[in-house]
């Protein structure tokens, strides 16, 4: 069964698939973030996430590794590598999150639960964030110059 589509910050959640529907193996999360949103710098140490972009573009750090990615590209950020994106251009970024194995969907569900807010509440987000094996390790990707003076 899906879930009813949830605002968390910049950026709405609907869990497609989840890890109940899959043995615990996978989970699939549609994800709709504004321009220039992404979270802060993360290790997820239980799963690997890929993306897959369906519309608009974002700009992915795996890894100190940074590329550039549009609708029908597909990436991988793999357990235990420290990772963040952020959505350039003007264009909200809808994209699919495969997690496996699955089980993180849940995270989006107790952030909007605990009504938890990017920055102010880091200190409740992180240690919610460790039941779920997630560990922030910095901050969100910057915002070039060029596009903050766009907006």
């Amino acid at each position: 069964m899906q879930s009813v589509a949830r605002k968390w910050g910049e950026a709405t959640f609907q869990t497609r698939v989840g890890s109940d529907r899959t043995r615990g193996q996978l989970s699939i999360v549609e994800t709709v973030s504004r321009p220039g949103s992404g979270p802060p710098r993360h290790v997820h140490e239980r799963e690997d996430e890929t993306f897959v972009i369906l519309s608009g573009r974002m700009e992915l750090m795996i890894g100190g590794r940074t590329i550039t990615a549009g609708p029908g590209d597909t990436v991988f950020a793999p357990r235990g590598v420290e990772h963040a994106f952020r959505v350039v251009g003007e264009d909200p970024c809808r994209h699919l999150v495969i997690f496996n194995p699955g089980g993180c969907e849940s995270f989006f569900d107790a952030m909007i639960e605990g009504q938890f807010r990017i920055p102010r509440d880091m200190d409740g987000i992180s240690e919610t964030a460790a039941t779920f094996g997630i560990r922030f390790t910095g901050p969100p990707m910057a915002v070039n110059t060029k596009e903050r003076i766009r907006r």
